[in-house]
């Protein structure tokens, strides 16, 4: 299993009563594919400036799919450019492809469109692993789990780990940052906006 499968097994996972928002796991995913094509020497970092250094990985269709993109972006991307390019409704197309996989059940839809219903996972082996992985104190998937919400524990998860892999993780930190103002700002404007229409 790679770093950003373990995350979207433990985002799903039913026992967790957390609601993740979408945005920030898809973020959370980008930056985990990054640490992924790390580990394989698919790629290194010159700063913040993203290097393809060698071949995609086999095996895992969406790290090879990152990894075309990676070759996609062109010289001069960043972390930061790559988080908000690659991570686009990420979030969704990983639940589709465990969904595929028989990872996890389908989510089953309410009626209600802002309710959430989860449901156990398919393969309970997968979501263990990855459960573990997360308990063991594992410090790449202890950092993005925390940086979604997962869990309460924030920046010392990285404490040990290269620079290379603290650069991600940080821009990871950063980007979900900067999408949780945005929701903020929209959500004053559409207060503000609605008192306006009441004659508040």
């Amino acid at each position: 299993m790679t770093t950003a499968r373990d995350l979207a097994l433990v985002a799903a996972d039913p026992r967790d009563r957390t609601v993740v928002e979408q945005g920030d796991l898809s973020l959370a995913l980008a930056g985990a594919e990054l640490i992924d094509l790390l580990d394989a020497e698919a790629l290194t970092l010159d700063g913040t400036l993203l290097v393809p250094a060698g071949p995609a990985p086999a095996g895992d269709p969406l790290l090879s799919e990152a990894a075309r993109w990676l070759a996609d972006g062109g010289p001069g991307e960043t972390v930061d450019d790559w988080l908000w390019r690659r991570g686009r409704d990420l979030a969704g197309r990983y639940r589709t492809v465990l969904e595929e996989e028989g990872l996890v059940e389908p989510e089953r839809r309410s009626r209600n469109p802002l309710r959430r219903q989860r449901t156990a996972p398919a393969d309970p082996s997968a979501a263990r692993a990855a459960g573990e992985r997360r308990s063991s104190g594992e410090p790449v998937l202890g950092a993005l789990a925390a940086a979604v919400g997962l869990t309460g524990q924030g920046a010392e998860e990285s404490d040990g780990l290269d620079d290379e892999r603290t650069t991600v993780l940080a821009a990871v930190l950063q980007a979900v940052t900067e999408l949780a103002g945005e929701r903020q700002r929209r959500t004053i404007e559409a207060a503000a906006f609605d008192n306006i229409w009441r004659g508040d």
